[in-house]
């Protein structure tokens, strides 16, 4: 059976996009891997009506009020390749399904480039964090280490002393004009050029020279890029973010190929909750349209 709609990727954005589309009374089918972006994280903060819900609660009671539609299909499953164009889309999936859909939605997420710091992978989500707006009010203003990975890292550390006193270890990555360094020392954040070892503990930062520093809670700017390839490889157009690479939509969350859309993490910056149920919501209602006119 045909669908109206295809969606892959059933967190956030997928599901917010399907809800205004089943409430449409379209058929819509989403597959879904089951690997959210902030699976790690015991709650989410910032979104409205939701905060400090644990974040599998609030997937689990949408797709539960999802699944209440009756032109709803879910799928546990990953799709692996998406072929063909405007009303005639098919996308294989590692089960060896094939779905065929009028429309198709890539709310993918994305992968997060994690810094090669030992012992920074174990504690991503839990105590090392990408954003200050979902986790810094939680750190109590105690002292925050901003670990750099790139040129946005000094805009993390310019703006994160809203939440707490701020070390920002340049850790070989980023080098300081004399501008730049003026402008952290007026925000009063520490410069720790000495690069680091490892983690330990909860938010401990051992340097090289075995100094030991110890935080609430660290923060990094992580490098973005589409969990999957899939919307490339059917030849949707990339555009390159300050955070990273991302899948390039119009006003409208359709992609360069006609008919394919994008939403959330994967195809917008930056990143929230609150953001991509937004996204998705539009996305939704965009592809709606399409079918209607």
């Amino acid at each position: 059976m045909q669908q109206d709609v295809i969606i892959v990727g059933g967190s956030y954005a997928g599901m917010a996009a399907a809800l205004q589309l089943v409430r449409a009374r379209r058929s819509v089918l989403v597959i879904d891997a089951g690997k959210r972006r902030n699976r790690f994280a015991a709650h989410a903060h910032g979104f409205l009506g939701q905060d400090g819900v644990d974040p599998a609660m609030i997937a689990q009671t949408a797709r539960a009020q999802l699944e209440a539609y009756p032109t709803l299909t879910w799928t546990e499953d990953m799709a692996e390749a998406a072929s063909g164009n405007k009303d005639a889309f098919a996308v294989k999936t590692v089960n060896g399904s094939r779905y065929d859909g009028r429309r198709i939605l890539f709310a993918t997420g994305v992968s997060d480039a994690l810094p090669n710091v030992e012992g920074l992978a174990e504690r991503w989500g839990r105590s090392v964090f990408h954003c200050p707006y979902c986790h810094g009010y939680e750190l109590k203003q105690g002292r925050i280490g901003v670990i750099a990975t790139g040129p946005m890292s000094v805009h993390q550390a310019q703006l994160i002393p809203e939440w707490g006193a701020v070390t920002f270890f340049t850790n070989g990555v980023v080098t300081l004009d004399d501008a730049v360094r003026a402008d952290l020392v007026a925000r009063k954040v520490a410069i720790e050029e000495t690069p680091i070892r490892r983690l330990d503990g909860d938010a401990d930062v051992i340097l090289v020279d075995e100094r030991r520093l110890a935080f609430a809670g660290l923060f990094t700017a992580t490098r973005n890029t589409p969990a999957t390839p899939i919307a490339a490889e059917l030849g949707c157009a990339m555009a390159e973010t300050p955070f990273g690479t991302q899948v390039q939509t119009d006003e409208m969350k359709e992609t360069s190929v006609a008919g394919a859309f994008a939403c959330g993490d994967t195809a917008r910056v930056p990143h929230s909750v609150s953001l991509a149920v937004a996204d998705g919501a539009w996305a939704g209602a965009t592809i709606h349209r399409s079918l209607v006119f």
